[in-house]
């Protein structure tokens, strides 16, 4: 009993997880951290890879578009 002599039920506390259960809840828990991490990554990484690209190109006096160009006379296109 409480002190304005109300009944509190207990409830009973979170049973204790077995080792596979626990492992369970790492597994995800770290596969949802590494959904995310690609998520935001995999783009970063993208786009750097293009403004690379643009400036190695730069550098030696081109452009992607040049570049592009070049490959369709090589192949016979116009």
């Amino acid at each position: 009993m409480q002190d304005d002599g109300s009944i509190r039920l207990e409830q009973p506390g979170k049973a204790q997880l077995s080792w596979r259960e626990k492992r369970w809840e790492r597994r995800r828990k770290r596969q949802v951290a590494e959904e995310i991490l690609g998520w935001i990554l995999v783009p970063v990484i993208v786009v750097g890879c293009y403004f690379l690209v643009v400036a190695m190109l730069g550098a030696m006096g081109t452009t992607p578009g040049a570049v592009i160009q070049a490959i369709g006379q090589m192949r016979g296109g116009s």
